[in-house]
Parts: C-alpha cells; sequence; structure tokens
C-alpha cells in the first residue's frame, strides 16, 4: 500500500523542490506529488515520507535521488515541431531579419532553454539548416539546449525518437533528417553536430553568463511551474543573456509582466518578446 503525505511532509518536499529548482506546488497539488512518488517510495523501501526527506537531503546518494525525482515530478511533454505557427514566425520573420542584421559576422547563437530531450533545439537546427541551405557553411550556428534533468539531457544527446515524438513533423521532414531503424527514428548527425547540450538549472543566473549572449532565446511551457519571483528572475536572466536585438519566444500560456525588461511584439501567435527600445518586427498581413 502507498504511503500517504501528510501537510507537513508535502510542505517539506515542496519546500526542497522550490530551493532546488524553483518549481512551486501550490497547496491544492498535494495530490500530484503524491501520486508521482507513491511508487518511488515502494522502488526504494522507503515506509514514509519523513525517511524519503532524509533520503533526499542527507547521504551519497541525494543529488542522484533529487534527479530522480524531479524526472518522476516533471512532465517533459514535448515534439518535434511543436507550435508550428510560432515556429513560422521564427524561421519566416525573425531569421530573416536576423541574417540580415549578422551578415558581417556570419554568426548565430540560439538557446533552447528547458529543452527536456531535444526535440526543440533539434528543431530549430533543422530550420537554420534548410533555410541557410548551401550558405550553412559560411555561417557559425551555435544552438545550446539545456536542461536540469541530466537523464533528459543524455536522452537528447542520443537522438534516437519514437513516432510519438514526431507525430507532428511532416513526412518530408522525416525523410531528409531521420533514419528509420527498429521501431524508432534516428536524426542525422548533421543535424546533431549542430546542438550542444548542457545540464543548467534555471534557478542559476550566475552560472548562466558562462553561456555568453544569444541572438534567439526559447523557453516555452516551463515558467507556468514557477511562482512569479521565479518568473522574474528567469526573465531577468534571459535578458542579460540576450543580444540588445535579439528575440525571446515563450508559451502560448505564459506572460512576461514587467515592460521594463521586455515588450511583446505586436505578431498573432507570435508569443515573442525583445527589449524596450529594441527595433519590432512588423505586424504580419
Amino acid at each position: 500500500m502507498a504511503a500517504s503525505m501528510s501537510d507537513k511532509q508535502f510542505a517539506e518536499l515542496r519546500k526542497i523542490i522550490y530551493n532546488r529548482a524553483g518549481i512551486h506546488f501550490p497547496d491544492n497539488k498535494k495530490y500530484v506529488l503524491e501520486s508521482r512518488l507513491g511508487t518511488r517510495l515502494q522502488e526504494l523501501e522507503i515506509e514514509d515520507y519523513d525517511q524519503y526527506v532524509g533520503f533526499l537531503t542527507m547521504g551519497p546518494y541525494q543529488q542522484d535521488e533529487f534527479q530522480e525525482m524531479f524526472n518522476r515530478i516533471t512532465i517533459n511533454e514535448t515534439s518535434f515541431f511543436r507550435n508550428e505557427p510560432q515556429l513560422d514566425i521564427f524561421e519566416k520573420q525573425v531569421l530573416p531579419e536576423l541574417l540580415e542584421a549578422r551578415k558581417g559576422v556570419k554568426r548565430l547563437r540560439l538557446w533552447s532553454a528547458a529543452c527536456s530531450s531535444g526535440e526543440e533545439p533539434y528543431t530549430l537546427a533543422m530550420m537554420m539548416h534548410r533555410s541557410l541551405g548551401m550558405r550553412l557553411s559560411e555561417w557559425k550556428v551555435e544552438i545550446l539546449g539545456t536542461d536540469i534533468s541530466e537523464k533528459v539531457v543524455e536522452f537528447a544527446q542520443e537522438g534516437v525518437y519514437t513516432d510519438y515524438a514526431l507525430r507532428t513533423t511532416s513526412p518530408l521532414v522525416k525523410q531528409k533528417y531521420f533514419t528509420g531503424k527498429d521501431g524508432q527514428w534516428h536524426l542525422s548527425d548533421a543535424i546533431k553536430g549542430m546542438v550542444n547540450f548542457q545540464i543548467h538549472n534555471l534557478k542559476e543566473r550566475l552560472a548562466a553568463k558562462r553561456f555568453g549572449a544569444f541572438d534567439v532565446i526559447f523557453c516555452r511551457n516551463v515558467m507556468i511551474y514557477f511562482d512569479d519571483a521565479m518568473k522574474d528572475g528567469c526573465v531577468q536572466m534571459f535578458s542579460d543573456q540576450l543580444a540588445i536585438d535579439g528575440t525571446l519566444f515563450i508559451g502560448h500560456s505564459e506572460n512576461i509582466r514587467n515592460a521594463n525588461v521586455f515588450m511583446p511584439l505586436p505578431i498573432p501567435q507570435g508569443f515573442c518578446y525583445r527589449k524596450p527600445g529594441a527595433m519590432g518586427l512588423k505586424k504580419a498581413a
């Protein structure tokens, strides 16, 4: 029988999760932690959540267990070419403008933050590949994918996916960039080579400085899990790491409160932002 979670135990676990990852579980989400961690306690042969809190905070396995817990309490729901209307805006409006602005240095840097199992940064790589075409060899394109979970980063680096991950991918793209083998899809080495993956916690603003400046940042459907303080910290971090004329893309159910940091571009379905004073894109006809 699965152990039950008291309010006190929930408060302790919630604090640990927030302090480590910035994810906030409100009072009405206790059942989420209880349902997703119940089987973990059974696997560890731990009788109650007090023992589990001790396992998470003391001893040699606390870091490994936090990663395991994090993988279970978060939903890594993603796919290639997810939210295609927004990606079209990136490819057809933002990218051409950037290519013109950077034609002197021929360098572009993109960051897919909280990229989960890699579908988003690889999607950006495919879009860069087909947009630049023969010119790709003339450009230095750097795409960084980061996530807090070591497990999903390792999965992303393999570049092997199921049909479900490609459910929003066109047959032509699958034919060009993937090879089917043993019921799975293997991404081409050319696209895999365009993306560098690293482990990064979005709470670690100072650590992000080592990544340098980016022309485009994608962070979609992640800040919905954060409270206002964590959201504000993330937004400021993205502002610090974004070029003056760079663009930030967020999820369709998210927004940015502080107009002093980012202003939305007037593009339907774009969900994209630039720093105040930066030149904006025209509204699509």
